[in-house]
Order: structure tokens, then C-alpha cells, then sequence
């Protein structure tokens, strides 16, 4: 430590951060693949760190769940819903060209896009979604990258669209990235599907899923400067699919995936249970599934500037 600190100063306090940096980073690297390939519980992981289980979790959680989806991209691309036509239309203007989908996953947003005549560019972190994506959208642009760092040009696109993913993002970093890559007065568009508690089984459902991990997931977020004139709009829908899928959408979520093996075992057998004992759904070989769609639009400001 000596050798790092050298005459002290501020010198010295750098290059301690610097080490610091890197060696935290190797840490939640470690921890990522711990949770992973499931070969330690977060009590593991707190005592090895000197936390506690609740300290660890909610340092290391959120990123081992948002890294996690690769670990299921073809229960992700069988399970997860599409988007209702009257959001996709609202979400990106009828003027707009060129249009990038941000963290854009197994395609589920991306296919509507290209399907409309836009030029599609699908930005996607995980290996596993982008060949997922690549082979369900050919039609798209699939490249790395993440919200935080968008590899594409200044001004490059008419509309930016985040499907079910601004929540996993740096908001202000991401913000900054999205102004950067449109065009002046483009648009930014995100979409979230919520399951619709009013529905009795779905209710159920969700307390099912909620035991084993709790979400708090903001669908009506703030865009701050450089971007104006927010709106919003509601869509309800129904989306119909078989037991095979439902059973996929849950394995497909994120807090699912992070799940120890016995516990994941065990939330997907309630999960059949429930498939098997409610009024509404036993013996249903195709069940309806309701929706609300929550997305938020805004523009680009007219110079580009906040």
C-alpha cells in the first residue's frame, strides 16, 4: 500500500482510487459469476464481504439481474408479449426514418419497428439476446452496446425507443446519450407492459412472483433536460398465449433467473399449481393474459441543448 500511496498528496489519493476502482470492479465481476452459475447465496456473499445479506443484495442485485437475461433469451423470446399497434404508433412519429431500439433484447419491440418500414438499429449488450434478435429481426442492425455508451454517431437517428428497460439504465447518463445520437426536436419514446392486477388470476399470479422477488419498477419516469414537452398515454390489451409461455414469461424474469435452483423449482411449481386449481384457468389450453401498457414520450430539445 506504501508503494501506491508514495509522497501522499493528492497524487496519492488518486492512485489509491485508481486501484480502488479497478478492484471493486473485479469484485462485482466475482460476484456476478457467484450468483450466475448459482455457486453462492447472497449470506455467502455478504459474510465473504463483510456486509450483510440485505447489504449485499441490494449492492450487487440489480446488477446481477440485469445481466442475467442471457442466461434465458429463448424463454425471454417465447414468453415476454409484444407490443399493442397503438403504442408503437404513438411511441415513434409517422415523419421519423431512422430509428434506434435501446436495449433492445430478443426483438420483441424491434420486429413491430421494421415491420412499420423504419430503419431499424437494435443496440443490445448480451451475446445471447443479440442471436436471438439477429435471427427473429433480420431486417435490424444488431450491434454491442449499452445505454450508457450508444456506439453510433452524433445525430444519427429521427427516434430513440427503450422497450421494458429504462429502469436498468443510469437515467442521466442515459438521457445525455439518447440527446447525443438524435436528431435536434427527435423523439424518445419508452414502453412498459404491466401485467393488470384487476384480473383475479393475474393477481394471484403476481403474489406468486412478488414472494420470492419484490419489484419496484418506475413506468411513469421524469426525462429531464435535454429533453421537453413529456407525455404520456395508457393501453390496455390482452395477449394470448399457451401455458408453455406463461410458464416461460416467469422463468424469464430477471429476479427469477438470479433465483437459487431449488427456490426457482419451487416458484414455478406454484406457478403450475395455480394453472392447474384456478376456476379461471384449469384445463384452459390457451389462456388471456391483460395488459397495461404505460409509455412516456419526449422531445429532443430544438437545439439539441439543455
Amino acid at each position: 500500500m506504501a508503494d501506491i500511496v508514495g509522497a501522499g498528496g493528492i497524487d496519492g489519493l488518486a492512485r489509491v482510487t485508481k486501484v480502488l476502482t479497478a478492484l471493486e470492479a473485479e469484485r462485482a465481476e466475482l460476484i456476478q459469476q457467484l450468483r450466475s452459475q448459482r455457486l453462492a447465496s447472497w449470506d455467502e456473499i455478504g459474510q465473504a464481504c463483510g456486509m450483510t445479506r440485505q447489504g449485499a443484495s441490494r449492492r450487487w442485485s440489480q446488477q446481477a439481474q440485469a445481466t442475467s437475461f442471457g442466461d434465458a433469451a429463448a424463454a425471454y423470446q417465447q414468453g415476454r408479449p409484444p407490443y399493442p399497434a397503438s403504442a408503437v404508433d404513438w411511441l415513434v412519429p409517422g415523419n421519423s426514418h431512422r430509428v434506434l431500439d435501446l436495449g433492445a433484447g430478443t426483438g420483441k419491440l424491434t420486429r413491430l419497428l421494421v415491420d412499420r418500414g423504419f430503419e431499424v438499429t437494435a443496440v443490445e449488450p448480451l451475446v445471447e439476446m443479440r442471436e436471438q434478435l439477429a435471427a427473429s429481426v433480420p431486417k435490424a442492425a444488431v450491434v454491442d452496446g449499452t445505454a450508457e455508451r450508444i456506439p453510433v454517431a452524433d445525430g444519427s437517428f429521427d427516434a430513440v425507443v427503450v422497450a421494458q428497460a429504462w429502469h436498468w439504465f443510469d437515467a442521466a447518463t442515459a438521457l445525455r446519450e439518447a440527446g447525443r445520437v438524435l436528431v435536434p426536436g427527435g423523439t424518445l419514446g419508452l414502453v412498459w407492459n404491466v401485467r393488470d392486477q384487476s384480473e383475479p388470476w393475474v393477481a394471484e399470479l403476481d403474489r406468486i412472483l412478488h414472494q420470492h422477488g419484490p419489484q419496484v419498477m418506475d413506468t411513469r419516469p421524469e426525462l429531464a433536460a435535454p429533453f421537453e414537452q413529456a407525455e404520456r398515454l395508457e393501453v390496455r390489451w390482452e395477449h394470448q398465449l399457451s401455458r408453455a409461455d406463461l410458464l416461460a414469461m416467469v422463468a424469464s424474469r430477471s429476479y427469477v433467473i438470479t433465483l437459487p435452483e431449488t427456490e426457482r423449482t419451487e416458484l414455478l411449481n406454484q406457478v403450475s399449481e395455480l394453472l392447474d386449481s384456478h376456476l379461471d384457468l384449469r384445463g384452459r389450453k390457451r389462456l388471456t393474459m391483460p395488459y397495461l401498457t404505460h409509455c412516456t414520450r419526449a422531445r429532443l430539445s430544438a437545439t439539441g441543448e439543455s
